[in-house]
C-alpha cells in the first residue's frame, strides 16, 4: 500500500452534526397555505413580506409556539395545570426546533406599579445594595421596595406540641418601603363629584353620570335599591349621613333586590373599579372618563418617588435609592461602577452588566423609575431584551417582531450589531422585519406574500440578499427604493406656537410648528420628539391624535366594531326589515344561543390546549337563524360581514343598499390599504401593521385641523409607505395640518418641513438642532439625521 492513501479517507461527519435546519412543512396557521421552508440554525434570517403576508404567523405563532409548547409538555401534568395552555399550530411536520426565546413588541404590564427597574430586576440588585451599604440601615431589601407595605400585628396562635394544644402570644412586623400616601404609585388621585353625579337629579332620574352606571343596571340598583336613601330624592337634599353612605361608606354585605352584594360608597368603589387600573390599559370611553374626573396629581408626601420617609433617609455616598432610580441610567451606570465593596462585589458586578446593557442598546436616556406602561412598543422590546444580551446561553433560537421599530437610523446600527452578536454567539436568530437596513446585513431570506390576507400566505422567495433584488417579488422590487426630495415644498399657512416647552428631557423649547403643510419631527430615539409634540400641542388646538398605543380587542371585535362600522349597517337592516338594532348584533341580542356569539364552542381541557370547534347550530356565523333570515340589499347580516371592504364599499356606496354613514368609513379603510380585510375577521388575528392602519383610518373620521401621527410606518412594508405618503398628502391637499413624528427616511424626504430634536437622547437631547426644508438638512448635514437622510437620497 503506498504512503498517504491511508489518510485520505475523511471520518464519516457526525450524525448530530447533521441537524442544521429547522423544517417547517405544510404550515396553515391563520392564512398560512401549507407553506414549506427550511430555515438554517446559527445564522440570521430575516422574514420579510407585506403588513399581513404571514410572517408573524410562520415565525411567532408556527415555530416559537410549537417549542415553547414541547418545552412546557416536559414539566408535570401538575406544573402544566398551572401554565398557559396552546393548541399544537396547524402544520404538518415542524422539526430540528431549539428552544425560542421570543421578543415581542407587546407592551409591557399595566400595572401602575410596574417600572423600568421592576422589569429588568436592577431595582431588585439596588434594594439588596442599600440594604447592605445604606447608611442608615432602615432594614432589609423590603425596605427598599415601593410594592411592600409596612405592617405589624399581634395575637395568640394555637399549635399542638406533644400531643397538647398550647396557644402562644406571637408579634410580627414588616418593614416596606412603600408610601403610606399614595401606596407605591407616586401620584394621588382627587375625584371632580360634579363628574360622578347631577346633585340636582336623584338616582331614578339617572343622576349618576359614571360609564356602566345606567338606570336599570346591576351597578346603579347597587345604590338605589340599597334603602340607605330615597332614590327618587334629589342628592343635594341627602342628610349629611345619606351623602356619607352614598359616597364613602366601608363596604358591607346586604340583600338587593333578593340577592347577595357587597355595597361599598361610590368613591371607593370607583377607586377600586378604575383608578386602580392602567390608564392605558382601559378602554376609550372608560379612559375619557377618568380623564374628565380625576386630577392626577404628584404625591406630596413622597414627592412622585413612590417611598416612605425611611427608604429615602438611608444613602450611599449621598445617593438615596430614590435618587438612584431617578438618574438617567447612563449616568446610574457611572456611580456604580465607582462603588467598590469588596462584600458585595458579585452583586456590583451583575448590575453593573445590566446597567451597561441599557447603554449598549440605546436605552441610556430611560430611568430605573420610569412606567413601565410608558414605554412605545420598541422600547418596551429592547427592554426585554437586556436580559439576554449577556446571556451564557448557546443554540438558542432568538425571535425578533421589528426590533428597529421607534429607531433612528442612527440606533438601526447599533441594533443591527447586536443581532449579529446574538448569532455569532451560536444562536439562530430569526427577525420579522421591513428596514432594509436589517434585511442587508441577512445571512437567508424568506419573503412571504405576495399580497396580505387572503392574498398572502406563500413563499415567495428563499435565499440571499442579492437573490431577493433580483427576485421580481413585491419586496426585491422596492428594497433599493428611495424616496426624493420635493423639488418645491409646499408653503406653510400659519405656524402653531411652542414656547418653553420643559416636559421629561426638553430644554425650555421654542418652537413655531409649521401649518398646512406635511411636517415631520424627527430625532435619535429619547431625544424628546413625543414630549415636544404630545406634551405641548395644546388639545383645544383641534388636534387628531394617533399615538401608538396598542388597538386592543377580542376575539369578538373586529373591524366593523371597532371602526363604528357595524352601528349604520345595524340600523339599516332594522329600518329595512322594521326590527330592533340589537338583532344585527352577534355580542346582543341577535347571538347564536349555543354559542353565545362567538361562532365557535370552547371546550377546557385542564393543562391540554384547549379545543375550539365550529358551532354547529350557527354553522360559524354567530347569529341565531331567525336573524339571518332578514335581507338588506340581497344579503344577510353574516354574508355581510364576511364581505372584503372593498366590496363593501361599492355594496354600500351605491343601489339598494346605499348607506352613506358606512360608506364614509369604508372609504378610510380603503384609503389606508386595508381592502382586503373582511368585516368581521377577529382583531385578534390582525398583524401589527394591520392594527396600526385600522386605528389610523378611525382617527381620520375625527373632526380636527390639525393630525398628528406617532410612527405610521411601524409594521409597514416599503410598498405600503408609498401608499401612506400618497394619502398623508391628501391629508394636506384638503386643507389639514399634518405632523408626524418620525425616523423613517422616505417621510422625512417626503416632508415639507422638518423639526430635527437632538443633539442625542435623554439630558444629551431636549434641543431643537434644526428647523427647514429636507433639501436644507441635506445641505447642511449638520445633524446625525441630516447625514442619514442625505445618505438616504444620495446626496
Amino acid at each position: 500500500m503506498s504512503r498517504g492513501t491511508t489518510n485520505d479517507r475523511r471520518p464519516a461527519p457526525h450524525a448530530a452534526d447533521g441537524h442544521d435546519m429547522i423544517r417547517v412543512h405544510g404550515a396553515r396557521e391563520n392564512n398560512l397555505r401549507d407553506v414549506s421552508v427550511e430555515i438554517p440554525k446559527r445564522r440570521l434570517t430575516v422574514f420579510t413580506g407585506v403588513s399581513g403576508s404571514g410572517k408573524s404567523s410562520l415565525v411567532f405563532d408556527t415555530v416559537a409556539a410549537e417549542s415553547q409548547r414541547l418545552i412546557n409538555e416536559t414539566y408535570s401534568a401538575f406544573v402544566q395545570g398551572f401554565m398557559p395552555a396552546a393548541a399544537r399550530p396547524d402544520v404538518d411536520v415542524l422539526d430540528g426546533l431549539t428552544t425560542v426565546i421570543a421578543v415581542d413588541q407587546q407592551r409591557m404590564g399595566g400595572d401602575p406599579r410596574s417600572t423600568v427597574g421592576t422589569a429588568t430586576d436592577a431595582n431588585a440588585m439596588l434594594r439588596i445594595l442599600f440594604s447592605r451599604l445604606g447608611s442608615p440601615h432602615v432594614g432589609g431589601p423590603k425596605a427598599y421596595s415601593f410594592n411592600v407595605a409596612s405592617i405589624s400585628g399581634a395575637g395568640a396562635v394555637t399549635m399542638e406540641r406533644g400531643g397538647q394544644t398550647v396557644k402562644e402570644r406571637r408579634e410580627f412586623s414588616v418593614t416596606g418601603g412603600m408610601c403610606p400616601r399614595c401606596e407605591g404609585r407616586g401620584a394621588v388621585t382627587d375625584l371632580d363629584l360634579g363628574q360622578l353625579f347631577d346633585d340636582s337629579k336623584s338616582l331614578n332620574e339617572g343622576a349618576l353620570t359614571i360609564p356602566g352606571y345606567k338606570p336599570g343596571g346591576w351597578n346603579h340598583r347597587l345604590y338605589s335599591e340599597s334603602g340607605l336613601f330615597d332614590p327618587d330624592k334629589p342628592i343635594r337634599s341627602f342628610t349629611k349621613r345619606q351623602l356619607a353612605d352614598f359616597l364613602h361608606r366601608e363596604p358591607v354585605r346586604m340583600k338587593i333586590a333578593g340577592i347577595n352584594m357587597t355595597y361599598e360608597g361610590l368613591i371607593p368603589r370607583i377607586r377600586k373599579s378604575m383608578l386602580a387600573k392602567d390608564k392605558e390599559a382601559m378602554q376609550p370611553h372608560i379612559r375619557e372618563f377618568v380623564e374628565r374626573a380625576v386630577a392626577f396629581t404628584t404625591c406630596p408626601d413622597c414627592e412622585g418617588t413612590r417611598l416612605s420617609a425611611g427608604a429615602r433617609s438611608s444613602k450611599i455616598n449621598g445617593i438615596s435609592i430614590a435618587d438612584a432610580c431617578a438618574m438617567q441610567i447612563s449616568d446610574l451606570a457611572k456611580w456604580v461602577s465607582g462603588l467598590d465593596e469588596p462584600s458585595v462585589a458579585p452583586l456590583l458586578a451583575t448590575l453593573r452588566q445590566t446597567l451597561d446593557s441599557f447603554v449598549e442598546i440605546g436605552l441610556g436616556y430611560l430611568a430605573l423609575d420610569r412606567a413601565a406602561g410608558t414605554l412605545s412598543g420598541g422600547e418596551a422590546q429592547r427592554v426585554k431584551m437586556i436580559r439576554h444580551l449577556g446571556s451564557a446561553l448557546t443554540d438558542v433560537t432568538y425571535v425578533f417582531d421589528e426590533p428597529t421599530t421607534g429607531l433612528h437610523p442612527h440606533d438601526i446600527e447599533r441594533m443591527n450589531r447586536l443581532l449579529l452578536r446574538l448569532r455569532d454567539k451560536g444562536n439562530t436568530v430569526l427577525v420579522v422585519e421591513h428596514k432594509p437596513e436589517v434585511i442587508a446585513i441577512a445571512d437567508h431570506v424568506v419573503d412571504l406574500g405576495p399580497g396580505a390576507g387572503a392574498a398572502g400566505g406563500t413563499v415567495c422567495f428563499e435565499g440571499g440578499v442579492e437573490g431577493l433584488r433580483a427576485s421580481g417579488t413585491v419586496t426585491g422590487r422596492h428594497f433599493d427604493d428611495r424616496a426624493r426630495l420635493k423639488e418645491s415644498p409646499r408653503e406653510p399657512s400659519g405656524a402653531l406656537e411652542i414656547r418653553g416647552a420643559s416636559a421629561h428631557n426638553l430644554r425650555g423649547v421654542d418652537v413655531d410648528v409649521p401649518l398646512g403643510v406635511l411636517t415631520v419631527v424627527t430625532g435619535v430615539a429619547g431625544s424628546g420628539k413625543s414630549s415636544l409634540i404630545h406634551g405641548s400641542v395644546p388639545a383645544s388646538a383641534g388636534v387628531v391624535s394617533v399615538d401608538q398605543s396598542p388597538v386592543r380587542g377580542s376575539r369578538r371585535s373586529n373591524p366593523a366594531t371597532y371602526t363604528g362600522l357595524l352601528e349604520p349597517i345595524r340600523k339599516a337592516f332594522a329600518k329595512a326589515n322594521g326590527v330592533k338594532p340589537a338583532l344585527f348584533s352577534a355580542n346582543s341580542e341577535g347571538a347564536c344561543p349555543t354559542c353565545n356569539g362567538a361562532g365557535v364552542v370552547y371546550t377546557d381541557l385542564a393543562m391540554m390546549a384547549g379545543v375550539a370547534t365550529t358551532c354547529e347550530d350557527c354553522e360559524g356565523k354567530r347569529f341565531d337563524a331567525s336573524v339571518l333570515e332578514y335581507r338588506f340589499g340581497g344579503r344577510d347580516i353574516s354574508e355581510v360581514l364576511e364581505m372584503p371592504v372593498a366590496e363593501a364599499e361599492g355594496f354600500f356606496g351605491s343601489g339598494e343598499a346605499r348607506t352613506p354613514a358606512a360608506h364614509r368609513i369604508l372609504e378610510r379603510l380603503v384609503d389606508v390599504g386595508l381592502g382586503y380585510l373582511t368585516l368581521g375577521q377577529p382583531l385578534t388575528t390582525l398583524s401589527g401593521g394591520e392594527r396600526q392602519r385600522l386605528k389610523l383610518a378611525t382617527h381620520m373620521g375625527e373632526k380636527g385641523g390639525i393630525y398628528v401621527l406617532d410612527e405610521p410606518t411601524a409594521g409597514l412594508h416599503l410598498a405600503d409607505v408609498e401608499h401612506l405618503l400618497g394619502l398623508l398628502d391628501r391629508l394636506v391637499d384638503s386643507g389639514k395640518s399634518v405632523i408626524v413624528i418620525e425616523h423613517h427616511q422616505a417621510v422625512m424626504a417626503h416632508a415639507d418641513r422638518i423639526i430635527d430634536l437632538g443633539p442625542g437622547a435623554g439630558h444629551d437631547g431636549g434641543r431643537v438642532v434644526f428647523e427647514g426644508t429636507p433639501a436644507e438638512l441635506v445641505a447642511a448635514r449638520s445633524t446625525l439625521t441630516g447625514e442619514h437622510l442625505a445618505a438616504y437620497v444620495g446626496a
